[in-house]
């Protein structure tokens, strides 16, 4: 078989480019690559196609600097990597019986979250109770109360007879976080000196525990992207860094007492890059402060809490399965799956076992964990991990040169820069170039939501925390409340042209796009307009749009939108491209969804 050249893809691909519309006979082979190139929110070019000509070479040897291809040499091939379930109830009693029920089924390590509107300190050895200390993980998330959550772990294992030793886990003292997540610098000097200390304990009397967690999913729910999340993680890491080593650690010792938690998103090779690039950097960092050989950075990565939905909440298990495997991909260390209804409030048991097995399942039956770094080798992966780090390391100097990541967060250095890259997403998510299943695409119109428990009021003050649907669920939300109190949700006229196959397109269209904002539809034919006038003033709706095939909107389409508007309509759309019918606006694949929505909303009388 004769091998094809990169010229013959070319080829073809213009060929297909020009059969869809996105090229004509005039487009010349060399636009075929931009043509078919993404691009990032970090403004990273994404090729179609990567050849051994991309510039990238395989990223060393799993286990040896700059660690690309993973932390350990053995990876997870004995025991997969770390399950982590997370845990944020109030009463220990409850947080018990969760936990021993994931420790007996498949958990290897638990992640509590302890104060505010969680697990009280002093609460902490009921919570762990019957918990196997010397065998099962346990890290601690206590924000603001690290002191007095280290002080009651110790002295727990001091009740057991367990020595600190034998113990692993993560103090989770992280002030750099806390000051990103509540905006208080006031207590952040002696909080940082907290952490250094304790993670002098931990080296002296803990050699199985960590001390800080350097927590960047805050970066990521504050709408940052992955270069954004990975320079600040590295500045935060360099932070602390600085601090253990002036308390007296070696540069090798402070560097085994940090953890890093990363988000994990749906999108696959996104996430396995940032994770392979986040290593990469750190390699670096410790090359630079003279430790190469210690450089390898213990990973823990998170389902992101961001691309989580309220709004079909099943499609969640898709994006939380394909994050996870991503992060095992990628090389994570441990992983938390969040539950399915995490965006809802507090989950059952049913979506923490959901999320439980869905680790087991990727660990014990696909075996993802066996085989080390298999991404690598990969020319678009190697590249894309390049660039990516790259990227970081810049805003990661950016950040150094503002006089470190405290005094970036304190001119607003970091908060501006997340803005800008929200606004991009969220323009983004808005015209639907994100989409969003079961919320700006295939929307349950009729969907109930379950009860559930309110969640623990998230600490603000600081970086802002975001959904990607929060938009559109908002709309949904204003939907609900107006059905519930007059009975039927706000509806769309939908006025047909020519035949069901001709129109029916545009009425899919249409009806998806309407009840991305929980707004229903009815249909009446057009080409008759005392009937459409007749189904516009019975259907009592003051708002519809017109829906045909493109041919027919040149010659009918401004004879309908007259004879809508004298029968009272308010508004009248067109689904399709005609800037003559005389519309107040089309409504196309492209369009700004939740602007069109929330007009609609407004016309149709639903209060906000």
């Amino acid at each position: 078989m004769t091998a094809s050249t990169a010229e013959q893809w070319r080829d073809l691909a213009l060929a297909a480019l020009r059969r869809s519309g996105d090229a004509d006979e005039n487009t010349p082979p060399e636009l075929v690559a931009d043509l078919l190139a993404t691009s990032t929110y970090d403004g990273l070019w994404l090729a179609a196609l990567h050849t051994p000509g991309s510039g990238t070479t395989l990223s060393g040897l799993p286990g040896q600097p700059p660690y690309v291809r993973g932390a350990r040499a053995s990876g997870g091939l004995v025991a997969g990597w770390d399950v982590r379930q997370h845990h944020c109830e109030t009463e220990p009693a409850e947080v018990r019986a969760a936990v021993l029920d994931d420790l007996a089924n498949g958990a290897t390590s638990v992640w509590l979250t302890i104060g505010r509107e969680a697990l009280p300190v002093d609460a902490l050895p009921a919570a762990l109770d019957g918990v196997h200390l010397d065998t099962a993980g346990v890290v601690l998330d206590p924000g603001e109360h690290v002191v007095a959550a280290a002080g009651a772990w110790f002295d727990l294992l001091a009740a057991r007879d367990v020595e600190p030793s034998r113990a692993v886990g993560n103090l989770g003292a992280d002030p750099l976080g806390w000051r990103a997540r509540t905006g208080d610098a006031t207590a952040l000097a002696g909080a940082v000196r907290d952490a250094a200390s304790l993670a002098t304990r931990c080296v002296t009397d803990a050699a199985g525990f960590r001390a800080i967690t350097v927590d960047a999913t805050v970066y990521h729910d504050a709408g940052g992207s992955d270069a954004e999340e990975l320079g600040c993680a590295a500045a935060a890491g360099v932070g602390y860094l600085r601090a253990l080593t002036d308390a007296g650690l070696s540069v090798p010792a402070a560097l085994g007492q940090l953890e890093f938690r990363y988000a994990a998103t749906a999108a696959q090779f996104a996430t396995i890059v940032k994770l392979r690039a986040a290593r990469r950097i750190w390699a670096r960092i410790a090359e630079m402060c003279g430790a190469s050989g210690a450089g390898a950075q213990r990973q823990h990565a998170v389902t992101s809490a961001a691309m989580m939905t309220a709004r079909d909440r099943w499609v969640n298990l898709l994006r939380t399965t394909v994050a996870a495997f991503a992060a095992g991909v990628g090389g994570a260390d441990a992983l938390t799956v969040l539950p399915f209804d995490h965006a809802l409030g507090r989950p059952d048991a049913f979506s923490r076992r959901l999320a439980r097995n869905t680790q087991a399942l990727l660990v014990d039956e696909a075996q993802v964990a066996r085989v080390l770094d298999p991404a690598g080798g990969s020319w678009y992966v190697e590249r894309y991990t390049e660039d990516l780090a790259h990227a970081a390391w810049q805003w990661f100097t950016d950040i150094e040169k503002a006089g470190g990541l405290a005094a970036a967060l304190d001119s607003g250095l970091v908060a501006d820069r997340l803005e800008g890259t929200w606004r991009r997403r969220e323009s983004a998510i808005a015209d639907r170039r994100d989409p969003i299943t079961g919320v700006s695409e295939f929307p349950d119109l009729d969907e109930e939501l379950p009860p559930r428990r309110p969640g623990a009021t998230p600490v603000g003050g600081g970086l802002p925390r975001r959904r990607y649907a929060a938009a559109y669920e908002r709309l949904r939300d204003r939907s609900d409340a107006h059905r519930d109190v007059t009975g039927r949700r706000p509806t769309v006229l939908l006025a047909t042209l020519g035949s069901p196959a001709e129109y029916g397109p545009g009425v899919t269209f249409a009806t998806n796009l309407f009840a991305a904002g929980g707004i229903a539809v009815s249909t009446a034919p057009a080409d008759a307009p005392e009937a459409l006038a007749e189904a516009f003033v019975v259907g009592g709706s003051p708002v519809a749009c017109v829906c045909g095939p493109d041919r027919a909107y040149p010659e009918e389409a401004e004879y309908v939108v007259k004879s809508l508007r004298a029968a009272g309509a308010r508004r009248v759309w067109l689904a399709g491209r005609d800037e003559h019918s005389g519309a107040d606006d089309c409504l196309h694949a492209r369009c700004d969804a939740v602007a069109v929505l929330t007009t609609t909303l407004a016309d149709l009388g639903v209060p906000e």
